[in-house]
């Protein structure tokens, strides 16, 4: 049973409920007594995960991990041949200012 988020536009009182999905919307404000209270779109109960790795060691499968493998290798070796081709082509202009 979910918890309700009410406010009465009468006295802007605000409470919470806890009801049934199926119950009617309350219609009576506990605060004033008039019968302009409204339920609220609230957020609700955010979920909440604990403890590091809950994707990984929970709901990846083998062949998802070794293909996230592969990809981050394939990443890091890109990276790697990129920055090494930028020194060379560094290199290259410095000894041609020196002569």
């Amino acid at each position: 049973m979910p918890t309700y988020d009410y406010e009465c536009s009468q006295c802007h009182h605000q409470w919470e409920v806890f009801q049934s999905i199926t119950a009617k919307p309350l219609r009576k404000c506990p605060e004033c007594g008039k019968l302009k209270a409204k339920r609220i779109i609230g957020a609700g109960g955010g979920i909440i995960f604990k403890g590091s790795g809950f994707y990984e060691t929970d709901y990846r499968s083998s062949s998802y991990k070794k293909a996230a493998a592969a990809d981050s290798k394939a990443q890091s070796a890109s990276s790697e041949s990129k920055s090494s081709s930028s020194d060379s082509g560094s290199s290259s202009k410095s000894s041609s200012k020196e002569s």
